[in-house]
């Protein structure tokens, strides 16, 4: 049986007339990347002050670590690490002496801080750097810094809260990598707080979407796409040229196309009940039209966050 690290039970914060986190109840797994997703204000961030014990429920439970966080909200600090958007260190001590500064806060020896601190440097990729000012570190450098600072103390769950914002695509990528080689090799549960689609999907095993307080589904990517889109399981693109509006109207009044989305000019992406590929092919050679290529898709985070909250506009506006 799955061993649950966090356990949210019918979690509920109001704040006078505002309720910012509604019933909230999440089963977390040991080792698992769970990314929960919203835009920004959808509450994620009071929940996680929730889960860290730093701000009390109005109602529900919360238990990380098979500790209450309300009630023993120390013996949750000792085992989770926290990585907020905005990582603040001493800006005058290197890397490595604000790590050694947090280790001996976690009462480590002396020696086994610097072995710890070194190793840790190395894994993040600044064992160049860990002589510098922490102070002169980019946005990409302090956020892996930070990385390493919640994991001096070997945590069993850290929580990050929208870790990526701010750094380059490449930074990204390796930051990401770098979550997923921790949670695999040492069994750390993530909990990544982010309202960046492609990269929660990239890297996260689960999702919840959580949206103006409520959490209105949880499952992996492939099972939130076979519970919304049942009734058209196939996604098909399509690259023609010219791509005209004969062509269009003829592609919509076939029986197994449900929709047509216009990636742009010359690029449409079908929703269709039934793998109709060569009908398509033959359709549009027939038409007189070239087809450049034709691929099978598989439904993104993308597809079901504009499926569950169609008609929120704001909402979808608000995501990256």
């Amino acid at each position: 049986m799955d061993q649950h690290v966090i356990e949210l039970e019918k979690l509920t914060k109001v704040y006078g007339d505002y309720t910012a986190v509604d019933q909230l109840s999440l089963m977390i797994r040991r080792g698992e990347i769970f990314g929960l997703l919203g835009p920004n204000g959808a509450g994620k961030s009071t929940t996680i002050l929730m889960m860290m014990g730093l701000t009390e429920p109005t109602s529900g439970t919360v238990r990380v670590c098979g500790y209450d966080s309300t009630r023993n909200p120390l013996s949750v600090k000792q085992r989770v690490g926290y990585l907020p958007d905005d990582v603040g260190f001493y800006e005058e001590l290197s890397g490595l002496e604000n790590l050694l500064y947090t280790a001996r806060l976690n009462k480590m020896s002396r020696e086994m801080a610097v072995e710890r601190a070194t190793a840790l440097l190395r894994r993040v990729g600044l064992e160049e750097a860990s002589g510098k000012k922490a102070g002169t570190y980019s946005r990409g450098m302090r956020q892996r810094l930070g990385l390493a600072d919640v994991l001096i103390k070997q945590p069993e769950v850290i929580i990050l809260d929208e870790p990526t914002l701010g750094i380059d695509p490449e930074g990204v990528r390796e930051f990401l990598q770098l979550i997923q080689e921790l949670s695999r090799d040492e069994q750390i549960t993530v909990l990544l707080s982010s309202h960046h689609l492609h990269q929660v999907q990239q890297i996260c095993d689960r999702v919840g979407l959580f949206v103006g307080g409520r959490l209105l589904a949880v499952g992996t990517v492939s099972q939130l796409s076979q519970q919304l889109f049942a009734e058209e399981p196939f996604l098909i693109e399509l690259h023609v040229q010219p791509g005209s509006t004969a062509l269009y109207k003829k592609l919509l009044e076939l029986p197994e196309v449900s929709r047509i989305e216009r990636v742009d000019a010359n690029r449409w992406r079908l929703s269709c009940t039934a793998n109709i590929a060569p009908a398509l092919t033959q359709l549009i050679v027939s038409s007189g039209e070239q087809l450049h290529s034709l691929t099978e898709k598989q439904y993104g985070l993308d597809e079901i966050y504009h499926r569950y909250f169609a008609g929120r506009d704001s909402d979808v506006r608000k995501m990256a």
